[in-house]
């Protein structure tokens, strides 16, 4: 039996159908594998699929033989994660949008995979003022010591002073390339890949080899899916930190600011967060700490939620349980995951909070207990 994850490599080749789209497929056929053989006038009742994207798909289909492309692929790229992989970081699994193949080199810790362990991903400009830069690893250092993970995307400026304050404080940390995982971008970042490597992981979306390409897609999603909030350090008006901040904001995770001068260029994307809305204000550390709910790291691998020893509950109310992660979850996302309605998940929540399951939090947020 050919594997799911084949399936999720194989549509992942054919031009056109990126995340959104597969997606998609997987919600209305259950599984790839399912959608791979169905009729070209089965995939036109899926959203987004039109004349010319079914044309396209009937000729790759006839093409690609999955298990085949499985077995050659994996001779270039022995480690990467699919959607059909147990593995597979459960916080970037639940937007909308995961890259259907993730490839990663470095240390694999279940715990981050599963949500177990808190991610902060650190944002901001490649030029940041001494300022921007003193302020980055006084946090990132923070972090690392409270046994959080950094998560940014090993650019230059504030995304180099994140893991580098992380690493030297014995801290773990991910990357999140635009590249193959095997590829150094910025080059003079080799020393600090390597320590990445031994203290954390290096992940991306394309295949071993790939060059940098200003056409590539940005990486902001991944960054903004695998944390459990974003931190802005320093961002000017235009800056693909804002984009990271935004799909922060869809995701419904947290995001924090850290201000700026208001005369300050390297700032204006900040100030302007800061006047849209963000959640938090960066003004000191230990008040950033107490608002992320700082937590050691785990020392015990746990299961899934899936696996848990769960008590005998109807089902409404153990499909909300098994939504929830350990740590906090907003109520929105909670809905978004379960797909029933508003009134539902929160009757489920009240029942659930009343036999000792579940804790309600500020800013209707919800952990199991």
């Amino acid at each position: 039996m050919v594997q799911e994850r084949a399936f999720w490599l194989a549509w992942s080749q054919i031009a056109g159908i990126g995340p959104v789209l597969l997606s998609r497929l997987q919600q209305h056929f259950g599984t790839l594998a399912e959608a791979w053989l169905a009729h070209p006038s089965a995939l036109g009742e899926v959203e987004g699929f039109g004349a010319q994207t079914i044309k396209v798909v009937t000729a790759e289909r006839s093409r690609l033989n999955p298990a085949q492309l499985l077995t050659q692929h994996q001779q270039e790229n022995s480690n990467f994660w699919t959607p059909a992989d147990a593995d597979y970081p459960r916080l970037l699994l639940e937007t909308p949008s995961p890259p259907p193949v993730l490839y990663y080199r470095g240390e694999v810790q279940l715990q981050e995979n599963l949500g177990l362990r808190s991610l902060v991903g650190i944002v901001g400009t490649r030029d940041p003022s001494e300022y921007g830069k003193r302020w980055t690893r006084k946090i990132s250092t923070a972090l690392a010591e409270n046994g959080f993970t950094v998560v940014s995307g090993m650019a230059e400026g504030i995304d180099t002073e994140a893991h580098r304050g992380c690493l030297e404080a014995g801290g773990r940390t991910l990357a999140i390339l635009g590249t193959g995982v095997d590829i150094v971008y910025p080059p003079r970042n080799r020393e600090l890949y390597n320590q990445i490597l031994n203290q954390g992981l290096v992940l991306s979306e394309y295949p071993a080899k790939t060059p940098p390409d200003r056409a590539h897609p940005r990486r902001n999603r991944i960054i903004a899916g695998l944390s459990r909030a974003v931190l802005v350090m320093e961002a000017p008006a235009k800056s693909g930190a804002l984009i990271t901040a935004r799909f922060a904001n869809d995701f419904c995770r947290d995001v924090y600011v850290m201000p700026g001068r208001l005369d300050d260029d390297k700032s204006q994307g900040c100030l302007r967060l800061l006047s849209q809305g963000a959640q938090q204000i960066v003004r000191e550390v230990d008040e950033l700490l107490k608002m992320l709910g700082a937590i050691p790291q785990l020392d015990v691998v746990k299961t899934r939620s899936s696996e848990l020893n769960l008590p005998n509950l109807e089902p409404e109310l153990k499909q909300v349980l098994e939504v929830i992660a350990l740590e906090s979850m907003p109520f929105d996302l909670i809905v978004q995951q379960t797909g029933y309605s508003t009134g539902s998940v929160s009757s489920a929540l009240l029942q659930l909070e009343l036999m000792g399951l579940v804790s309600q939090l500020p800013g209707m947020r919800y952990q199991r207990i």
